[in-house]
């Protein structure tokens, strides 16, 4: 639950940068928003191995 818990609280703090990007044409919050992604997926990728390993192990 811990994996999942950091997953949403990166989601909320992307959000601002999104919005910076996306809206103000911000370029340096482009760059923190791929990061952020990037982040997010090592996260998903890391979350959905414990899940594989929860599963199968009972």
């Amino acid at each position: 639950m811990e994996k999942f818990n950091q997953i949403k609280t990166l989601v909320s703090q992307i959000d601002a940068d999104a919005h910076k990007f996306y809206n103000r044409g911000n370029n340096a919050a482009g760059t923190r928003l791929r990061k952020g992604m990037q982040a997010l997926k090592v996260l998903a990728t890391e979350l959905r191995k414990e899940v594989i390993a929860r599963k199968h192990a009972k």
